[in-house]
């Protein structure tokens, strides 16, 4: 097997142990997003794509939001948290440390962006917030919580990306409001 499936494999399977249910298939679409997005996405996109989330997957040493008084200082924690988690996989699988150092940076930066590569997981993460997690976020933390979190998520968003989250519809009526509503108070900024 090679570095970077070796890599993949590894990443998914510690990812499935996270308590969070849409944690696994959150990462898969974040990927499937960036290679919509980027079909030419180079490893260490795909790798960033499939491990941005890895903090969340490990609960005993997780960022907790309830030790963060403000929501941007808990993600930049969190986001560094799991490019620290991704580097000790990527060498383990012998991936090259260009890749590595690449891959590292794009999670730490993933909720910010800085430069197009990270931009594009940005999108991507967020795109996959609404396509998969919305539903079940919105099942744990109800209308509130996952409206601010979701105009959080939505002001993320570049204009092309803004345009694709316009377009998925749930089953859940209720789920449709709260987008539209979303979009249309973004909007008005």
């Amino acid at each position: 097997m090679d570095s970077i499936n070796c890599a993949k494999e590894k990443i998914r399977a510690v990812i499935a142990g996270s308590q969070v249910p849409e944690d696994p298939r959150h990462a898969d679409n974040t990927l499937e997003w960036l290679l919509r997005l980027e079909p030419d996405a180079n490893e260490a996109l795909q790798l960033a794509a499939l491990a941005h989330d890895l903090d969340r997957a490990i609960e005993e040493i997780k960022v907790r939001r309830a030790d963060y008084d403000d929501y941007d200082t808990f993600k930049a924690a969190h986001a560094q948290h799991s490019a620290e988690l991704l580097r000790p996989i990527l060498i383990a699988c012998g991936v090259g440390c260009d890749i590595v150092d690449d891959a590292c940076r794009l999670v730490t930066v993933h909720e910010v962006g800085d430069d197009p590569h990270s931009d594009l997981l940005k999108d991507a993460d967020s795109i996959s917030y609404f396509d998969v997690n919305l539903p079940l976020y919105y099942q744990r933390e109800g209308w509130v919580e996952t409206k601010r979190r979701s105009l959080w998520g939505y002001r993320r968003l570049s204009t092309r990306a803004r345009k694709i989250v316009a377009n998925i519809g749930y089953e859940d009526e209720s789920l449709n409001r709260l987008l539209h509503e979303v979009i249309r108070e973004k909007g008005a900024e």
